[in-house]
């Protein structure tokens, strides 16, 4: 024989090997459990009993069944009290299943159930002990709970009749004992009678149930009836705890991304709004007097558009600019202005100056960063609390005088006096419209440089005068507006300006803060690793009594 035949019979000779003995290595299950009996034995002695009777439908398509896995509600039973047969035939080779937790393995031998063919299996699993608990919800009571065998879902089709029959012990009388609820798809209470024994019985049935499918059933009995040795107490073992520990943070874990999601959310928010740098906070001693309305609102870290808005009204006053335009919000310089100008509102009239947006929102910025640091110099050595305080107690006082003032003309100059101080309220819109909703308001003498709209034919009088003492009538000649438009007038001129000038206010601050007061840098160690992981949920019989069998079957 040439070389190349004999290799070409080598290789056929292993093909017929391969294809031989491939179906050996590697075997399909699929069947239908077309019914299912399970007598569940509660005996006097406080052990279980399981009776099972299968009735199995194997698929054309699939392996012959050789090997049966049967789950167990504990491992305290003796290997030895498992008995098992197929259609009459007693079988013998019953081990310990390597596949299911506490179960044991049927070897069916040469009554493997061929492809398409049906047989029925019978096992019995006797003196199971540990099954008995304390019922949680009546201590003279024991709750025994069973979960019947079931089939892996790959290995299973179609639907079974399964009925579960619960055989109480001797002696328990029928006003005694109380079911549990019922899975779902069976009736909501079972049927009751009597066994061949005697003794009492509840059975659930379900024809349309799935062989591959966890139920539990559970009754309740006196105690009296079984030893007191029988009932296990109530103790949580370390896999329980586990268990119970990987439950909790599955069900907690899309809350908790929830919370962090928003919390993040939150403190960026508020990290960008906070432009005072760590430093500030460091207390001292005593009060810093002598600051500014607008250097007093820094120091409480009042939004910034607000704090802008300030130092307009405070030019206004001072003559040093007028808004010639306020949509869009344009301002004019008033020349000469005025001496003694603090230095952020020569900044403030620098940055209108230029003719870009962006440019006069940076130029905004480094006069607010400007404010910032003369501030924080300023607090050297003093308590940021109590100068806070300090200057909360002159804005309410601020208020105080407006609001007690007796006429229109001195609540007009009050106000006039203490704009600035007052702006520092965060009530300030609500106040302003309360404080002003009736009556008229004498217009100040630089109102006409901050509506450019006010009637040029209602010359403004040089100053709001002090009320006069006689007892004469009200000078109505004053220039004056309805009180309600006065307030709607100075709320606006805030909303206005931020809008117009500043934009997204979020936006301007964050950029303020990230010179002012920035992020912390964390460094990180160039060799480190970095690990994700997830969350494996697990699942944990959590009943009064749990007698739990195990998944199995379908090798």
């Amino acid at each position: 024989m040439s070389k190349i035949s004999k290799r070409v019979t080598l290789g056929l000779f292993f093909l017929f090997i391969f294809f031989t003995y491939l179906p050996g290595i590697a075997q399909t299950y699929l069947f239908q459990v077309t019914s299912e009996n399970v007598d569940v034995y509660w005996n006097d002695d406080g052990t279980l009993t399981v009776a099972y009777q299968f009735a199995f439908q194997n698929s054309p398509q699939a392996d012959a069944i050789d090997v049966v896995d049967i789950g167990a509600p504990t491992a305290d039973y003796d290997i030895r009290e498992v008995t098992a047969s197929i259609d009459g035939h007693p079988l013998s080779r019953i081990d310990k299943s390597p596949y299911v937790k506490n179960g044991v393995a049927v070897e069916l031998g040469q009554y493997a159930i061929p492809p398409g063919s049906n047989a029925t299996l019978q096992v019995v699993i006797n003196k199971i002990q540990n099954v008995l608990y304390a019922d949680s919800q009546d201590s003279n009571y024991a709750s025994a709970v069973f979960t019947p065998t079931w089939f892996g879902s790959e290995f299973v089709e179609g639907l079974t009749n399964l009925t579960v029959t619960f055989h109480l012990p001797n002696g328990v009388q029928p006003e005694e004992p109380r079911w549990h609820t019922a899975p779902p798809g069976f009736p909501e209470q079972p049927a009751t009678g009597y066994d061949q024994n005697g003794r009492i019985t509840y059975t659930w049935i379900n024809p349309a149930a799935s062989a591959a499918t966890q139920y539990k059933f559970g009754a309740s009995f006196p105690k009296k009836y079984v030893p007191a040795t029988a009932i296990v107490a109530q103790s949580l073992n370390v896999e329980d705890i586990v268990n119970f520990i990987i439950g909790l943070i599955c069900i907690l874990l899309p809350f908790l991304i929830v919370f962090i999601v928003i919390y993040s959310f939150i403190r960026g928010y508020r990290r960008k709004s906070q432009y005072l740098p760590p430093k500030i906070a460091l207390e001292g001693h005593g009060i810093k007097r002598g600051l500014t309305a607008v250097e007093a609102a820094i120091l409480m870290e009042k939004p910034l558009d607000k704090i802008l808005t300030m130092i307009l009204f405070a030019l206004i006053k001072k003559g040093a600019v007028k808004v010639v335009s306020k949509e869009p919000f344009e301002l004019e310089t008033i020349e000469p202005l005025p001496e003694n100008l603090r230095p952020y509102e020569l900044d403030f009239i620098k940055a209108f100056q230029k003719k870009s947006k962006n440019e006069r929102q940076e130029a905004l910025q480094e006069c607010v960063i400007g404010i910032v640091r003369s501030v924080q110099e300023k607090m050297r050595g003093f308590s940021r609390k109590e100068t806070i305080d300090y200057y909360k107690n002159i804005l309410q006082t601020a208020w105080k005088q407006v609001e007690e003032a007796n006429t229109p003309e001195i609540k007009s100059q009050k106000f006039d006096e203490n704009l600035e101080w007052t702006m520092l309220d965060k009530d300030y819109d609500d106040r302003t419209r309360t404080v002003f909703s009736q009556g008229p308001v004498f217009v100040p003498i630089w109102w006409s440089r901050y509506d450019p709209t006010f009637s040029s034919g209602r010359a403004p009088s040089s100053s709001i005068p002090s009320p006069s003492t006689s007892a004469g009538p009200a000078q109505i000649s004053l220039p004056h507006l309805p009180g309600s438009d006065f307030a709607a007038s100075m709320v606006k001129g805030v909303q206005n300006f931020s809008a117009s000038v500043i934009g997204n206010i979020e936006s301007f601050t964050g950029k303020v803060t990230s010179k002012t007061n920035p992020e912390p840098v964390s460094v990180r160690s160039s060799s480190s690793r970095h690990t994700s992981g997830g969350c494996a949920c697990a699942c944990a019989c959590a009943c009064a009594g749990c007698a739990c069998a195990c998944a199995g079957g379908g090798r």
